[in-house]
């Protein structure tokens, strides 16, 4: 007898990525309503893989993950109150699927909640990554559909979701990348953004963004740190700060030899090329200023 269905919507953004679609789609069709596959002009064999599973496929140019999604969740012909996003390289764990189907099959989501924030682990080389602050964080990416938006920023963004959450104690894994190489390009992309989005900061351009909490959600209070510690340290000198305190203050280095690449190169490699991104576009703003201040 087929497992039953729940009354969610899963949405997944694709481009190229026939090395993880498969894999992700396995954990989603057993028990999602429906799924949807907004695809932003695959070439590789990602098309192909879906087409063996009962997921619908639309396809739209992409801009940005937050215009993505927005749009997707805006546009899409979705049948349930309930949309779960999901990314192509992340993978619904068989104790989250049992939470959901305790939670939706039962009935027993209150009619006050308006999302649920799940568990991200990571993994990375083959290893889960549980220390250095890294685990547990709660990302909300379960919510009625007109109640909850992507926040308007080009990276790490998150959901605003008007109304009441709630956590559920089950991971949504994420298999960070297939090989160092298309991770550091995945984040060497991820930092042109993250640069950019610290220059339209400085210009006061930043509007519908999660707000900075400390006794709000767990998504908040990152934020409310992040603001207030990290980004108030002097630049490329936080980058090094911020990896010695993952790695040795809070226990990074229990994570292996794994853990010792991913911290490196998440919490040192990565802010420091940010912020090298970002000293860069600051450098050509001002080239530009000088430049059109002489021709006046």
């Amino acid at each position: 007898m087929p497992a039953q269905k729940l009354p969610i919507s899963v949405i997944v953004l694709t481009l190229n990525e026939e090395a993880n679609i498969a894999p992700c789609l396995e954990t989603i069709v057993d028990w999602a309503g429906e799924v949807f596959i907004v695809d932003s002009g695959s070439t590789d064999r990602t098309l192909n893989i879906i087409s063996h599973y009962e997921a619908k496929v639309v396809h739209h140019p992409f801009e940005n993950y937050s215009r993505q999604r927005n749009w997707a969740q805006a546009s899409l012909p979705l049948t349930h109150q309930w949309v779960f996003h999901i990314d192509a390289d992340e993978r619904v764990s068989p104790q989250l699927i049992g939470k959901l189907r305790q939670l939706f099959a039962t009935g027993r989501v209150e009619p006050a909640t308006a999302g649920f924030l799940v568990r991200r682990l990571i993994h990375f080389l083959g290893r889960p990554i549980t220390h250095g602050g890294i685990y547990p964080t709660y990302h909300c990416r379960i919510f009625k559909k007109e109640l909850g938006h992507c926040e308007d920023r080009e990276y790490d963004q998150h959901f605003i979701v008007e109304g009441e959450t709630k956590t559920i104690g089950a991971d949504l894994v994420e298999m960070t990348a297939s090989s160092l190489f298309s991770w550091t390009a995945r984040h060497n992309k991820w930092a042109q953004m993250e640069a950019s989005q610290l220059a339209k900061a400085d210009h006061g351009e930043q509007t519908d963004m999660v707000k900075a909490r400390f006794s709000g959600s767990p998504i908040e209070r990152r934020r409310w740190l992040r603001s207030h510690f990290y980004g108030r340290a002097p630049i490329f000198a936080r980058g090094a700060m911020y990896f010695l305190a993952r790695y040795l203050l809070r226990g990074g280095f229990l994570d292996g030899t794994s853990g010792l690449i991913y911290h490196f190169l998440q919490g040192f490699w990565f802010r420091f090329y940010v912020d090298a991104c970002y000293y860069e576009l600051l450098q050509k703003r001002k080239l530009l200023a000088s430049t059109s201040k002489a021709k006046n």
